[in-house]
């Protein structure tokens, strides 16, 4: 039962840890990806205010490891959904970041949210 408690903290606390909660807009968010590498839409708590963009907390509900991916800064665009996308997702799984990383010389990272 100890043990337990003290994984469920430990899991906690990395969530908490992999999203800043002072960044706003922030910098990056949590995307859920499956062992192919497709790209899987996280559970996400947010404020309810139009202009705090902050995520509380994002989960994978729907399945797909949770990764930390950079949020694309202003004129940046994502890059195309791709096989060699999937590919650089899933070797990012490893780490359990795509901060960073790129494919076709393009930084990986995801549309900020608008809402």
């Amino acid at each position: 039962m100890r043990a337990m408690l003290i994984a469920a903290l430990a899991l906690a606390g990395g969530a908490a840890a992999a999203q800043p909660i002072g960044e706003n807009p922030p910098t990056r968010t949590i995307q859920c990806i499956d062992v192919g590498g497709f790209s899987i839409p996280p559970t996400c708590n947010v404020p309810g205010s139009r202009l705090d963009k902050r995520e509380d907390i994002c989960t994978c509900p729907n399945g797909g490891q949770r990764v930390e991916v950079a949020v694309c800064a202003k004129g940046e665009r994502p890059p195309p959904e791709s096989k060699a996308l999937n590919i650089a997702r899933r070797q990012g799984l490893r780490d359990g970041t795509l901060v960073g990383d790129t494919v076709d010389g393009r930084r990986i990272c995801v549309a900020p949210r608008n809402s």
